[in-house]
């Protein structure tokens, strides 16, 4: 049987160039102005060289940015779910010119990407309201994605593109960033048709691993696959490699060989909520899942967003037949005293609070920070020792 087909397209199309083509482009930016990205539009650029943003071919035009926020669609009618942009105070080129785009987020700024500019147009305040109230809900400048994008300028900056690497992630997390087409590969080499996602930018805990434990089991799943968000993240969150650690500890001991992949994906959050899972839906399709754990407060922060808003996004304002990936719907998970085993609360009308073994994120960061495991019940005593390891040498740091 065929992996599910990519979004909006027969196959991936990766905007990577060859080594040939690659040494051809960095001889042109020689002769070429070039634009230090901001970090979101780096990261956009690594994105659709990983073929993640298949069938995107560059940067939105403005008709195309505001159609994807208001209706989750370009103006040619492709279902995308936010905008991306590349965004700046200004261009150093005319239309029909060519640009150098570096990296911001690698020392030296280096050649990224090398784009065809289309247009240059300027965002209004009204397009830069409608775009934050339809993908984040919220003008509020707290929210960590609407900073990032108001931080960026208005000058939107759109067309083709050719992406030469894949940023500072592919060094740094080697064993982690895959993309899209190298976990397609892998997928087809294990044999695997059925397979669920898992999105995450924290560590796992007990919770998390019965999620895709149910998850598996009832949509008979051939796999996971743990995909781990690589990019920049907001201030408190924990780092990638000591997440990464943890997983692949919790995947070691307590999942079936050949039941689970580990991999890492390169992007800036948005914070974006309902809109965020819907982009991260497309992009899993793309890496050759067919479903998607989609759960509470799924690629929320704060209070912004009610706590299935993620899910009813996709009855409410996806339309039918948008995506061929399915939604798999998790409730808040934890241990049931009454059952001894990891339940889904809906699952479980007879219990009160007192029957569930439930604490809050700042209480298991200060029971990490002093070195206390977390009960067994909640968090793996292999993956607390890692945690409580790396609160301990942060909490050492700030105090001295």
């Amino acid at each position: 049987m065929a992996l599910i087909a990519p979004h909006g397209a027969d196959e991936l199309r990766p905007l990577i160039v060859d080594d040939a083509r690659r040494g051809e482009l960095e001889a042109e930016a020689l002769t070429l102005p070039s634009l230090v990205m901001s970090s979101a539009a780096a990261a956009n650029a690594v994105m659709m060289g990983a073929g993640y943003f298949t069938p995107l071919t560059g940067y939105m035009n403005r008709a195309d940015a505001l159609s994807a926020a208001e209706n989750m669609r370009t103006t040619d009618g492709l279902f995308w779910p936010v905008p991306v942009v590349n965004l700046a105070e200004s261009c150093p080129v005319e239309a029909g010119q060519r640009l150098a785009l570096t990296d911001p987020n690698r020392e030296g700024q280096p050649l990224l990407a090398v784009m065809t500019v289309e247009a240059i147009e300027t965002l209004s305040d009204d397009d830069v309201a409608t775009i934050l109230d339809r993908v984040f809900r919220t003008d509020d400048p707290e929210h960590p994605g609407v900073a990032a994008f108001t931080a960026q300028g208005r000058t939107v900056i759109s067309g083709p593109i050719e992406v030469l690497n894949y940023s500072y992630f592919e060094e740094d997390f080697p064993d982690t960033f895959r993309t899209a087409m190298a976990i397609r590969s892998e997928i087809a080499e294990r044999g695997w048709e059925r397979v669920v996602a898992f999105q995450t930018r924290n560590p796992m805990h007990r919770a998390h691993e019965e999620l895709c434990h149910m998850a598996m089991e009832d949509r008979s799943a051939d796999g996971v696959l743990i995909h781990m968000l690589l990019g920049k993240l907001k201030p408190g969150d924990i780092p990638a490699d000591v997440r990464d650690a943890s997983i692949r500890k919790m995947v070691d001991l307590y999942f079936p060989p050949n039941s689970v992949m580990v991999t890492g994906y390169g992007f800036d959050m948005l914070y974006a909520g309902p809109r965020e899972a819907v982009l991260h839906a497309v992009f899993r399709q793309n890496a050759g899942c067919t479903h998607l754990i989609v759960g509470r407060d799924h690629a929320g922060v704060g209070s912004y967003y009610g706590g299935f808003d993620a899910q009813t996004i996709f009855d409410d304002e996806v339309p039918e037949g948008a995506l061929a990936l399915e939604i798999y719907r998790a409730d808040h998970t934890a241990f049931s005293k009454k059952l001894g085993r990891v339940v889904m609360m809906r699952d479980a009308p007879d219990h009160s609070p007192e029957d569930f073994v439930l604490l809050s994120g700042t209480k298991v960061r200060e029971m990490l920070g002093q070195g206390i495991a977390p009960p067994p019940e909640f968090s793996r005593p292999e993956v607390a020792e890692i945690l409580m390891a790396y609160y301990q040498e942060i909490d050492g740091t700030r105090s001295v």
